[in-house]
């Protein structure tokens, strides 16, 4: 009974119904996401002096990156699962299962002693002002005890997506959301703490979250059972999740690293410049939840379908996830801009930094869903398990072409109009070279394999 109430069956039946009921969660999620972080800034920036609010977000791009390597290694289990779900074959499910929470555990444990090594020189390295310094470090210090139970939870919770289940990781985030806050509240109002009762918070809510996926994972059925003392990394498993989840995470650090050039490139356009940049990235954000939600939902669907040999509903299942992923991603991006003078307003009332602002939302924010072409067809590289390819096609068209704007063109014309205009121009370079590389595979080996399980099913039983 709780499989088929949680579990979903991409192989059969009707497809855009269940693509959208399986995105609706993982968008609720992301979006909760961002507003229990900016919780975290609101009850520190409320109660604590402005040195503490400095300490955590000066750490962001820091605690960023790493977030983003772990979600770049979960991909790997969720394209696994979800072709081995696909196929049936639930004996190499259950070792991917147990091989990914095993690597969970040590490979967590491994990062929070690296992390509090290289806690205090990261700290000098991105130059962070030395009164902040102590706080930040603080800060860094106890969120990575926190590591291993966000690989915990990010690895159980793809693994329950991989299957379907995106309602239940939304549930338990939710939960551990609302710990979390409670807590901030708690350790910083009641027992007068500041950085550090947040960070404790962090630990805290993580740890609730990582029990009830290891709990859910222990009670479920099939495949995707936990069984706690076989939950170790068999090596040729654990290979095939970092081939696929490996390039996916460097394509997340490549992201990260050419964001961060770009922000020292708003910098030079001064303080006002950067104060409404920041703003607007919040804004963006939100927009931006559509295109990644179904960049996973694409793995999903994709994966199901190539391990299930459904290879026409594997086209069918990107064309309605680009579509989707695309048409939220510009409705979100419609709606902010309309309201986005109001919006801004949240964060400043001054008028220049509403300008820059303003200007930072009408560039990018009717174009997002370009992004979600490019994010969705990254993810049916993946799904058919062509991970590096996609990182290869994202970091250097992505990546690669945004350097290149701001060394070559931008200097040509240095205006904060013509810096922006990379975004657009890099989504589409890859959504081409993606997309063509996706219709390669689909002429070369999936349209033979379509046509061989035809002959196949045509071929009268004796």
């Amino acid at each position: 009974m709780g499989r088929k109430k949680y579990e979903m069956d991409m192989c059969r039946g009707p497809l855009t119904g269940k693509v959208i009921w399986y995105s609706l969660p993982l968008m609720t999620m992301m979006i909760l996401q961002l507003a229990f972080n900016a919780m975290d800034m609101v009850v520190i920036g409320r109660f604590a002096a402005h040195e503490s609010l400095a300490a955590i977000g000066s750490t962001g791009n820091i605690i960023g990156l790493v977030i983003h390597v772990f979600g770049g290694l979960t991909i790997g289990t969720s394209v696994l699962t979800a072709q081995y779900y696909g196929a049936g074959d639930f004996h190499r499910m259950r070792k991917c299962v147990h091989s990914s929470i095993g690597l969970a555990i040590y490979g967590g444990i491994v990062l929070t002693i690296a992390g509090e090594f290289a806690a205090r020189p990261m700290i000098r390295l991105v130059g962070i002002p030395e009164n902040v310094q102590p706080e930040a470090y603080c800060y860094l210090w106890i969120f990575f005890l926190a590591t291993p139970f966000i690989m915990l939870s990010n690895f159980g919770a793809s693994v329950l997506r991989s299957v379907g289940d995106t309602r239940r990781p939304l549930y338990f985030f939710v939960i551990s959301g609302v710990v979390n806050v409670v807590l901030n509240l708690f350790f910083v109002i009641v027992c007068g703490m500041t950085v550090g009762g947040v960070a404790v918070a962090t630990v805290i809510s993580h740890m609730l979250a990582a029990g009830l996926i290891v709990r859910t994972l222990v009670r479920s059925r099939g495949g995707c059972r936990l069984v706690l003392s076989q939950a170790k990394p068999e090596w040729n498993m654990c290979r095939e999740i970092l081939k696929i989840g490996v390039p996916a995470g460097v394509q997340s650090s490549a992201f990260c690293i050419s964001n961060l050039t770009i922000d020292s490139v708003v910098n030079s356009f001064g303080s006002m410049a950067m104060a409404g940049s920041a703003a607007t990235v919040t804004l963006e954000g939100m927009v931006y939840i559509s295109s990644a939600a179904y960049h996973q939902t694409t793995i999903a669907f994709v994966g199901q379908n190539y391990g299930g040999k459904k290879y026409d509903r594997i086209f069918r299942s990107f064309v309605i996830c680009a579509v989707c992923g695309a048409f939220f991603c510009f409705l979100t991006g419609m709606i902010f801009l309309v309201t986005g003078r109001e919006l801004l307003s949240l964060f400043t009332r001054d008028p220049e930094v509403l300008a820059w602002g303003w200007l930072r939302m009408r560039l990018l924010f009717p174009l997002y869903f370009l992004c979600a072409f490019m994010d969705v067809t990254s993810g049916a590289l993946r799904g058919l398990g062509y991970s590096m390819l996609s990182s290869l096609s994202s970091v250097v068209g992505a990546c690669g072409t945004r350097l290149l704007w701001i060394w070559l063109v931008l200097p040509l014309h240095r205006t904060f109009t013509m810096l922006f205009i990379g975004y657009p121009v890099s989504w589409i370079l890859v959504t081409v070279f993606s997309g063509y590389m996706l219709w390669r595979i689909w002429q070369r080996k999936l349209l033979p394999l379509q046509s061989m399980a035809v002959r196949q099913q045509g071929v009268p039983a004796k």
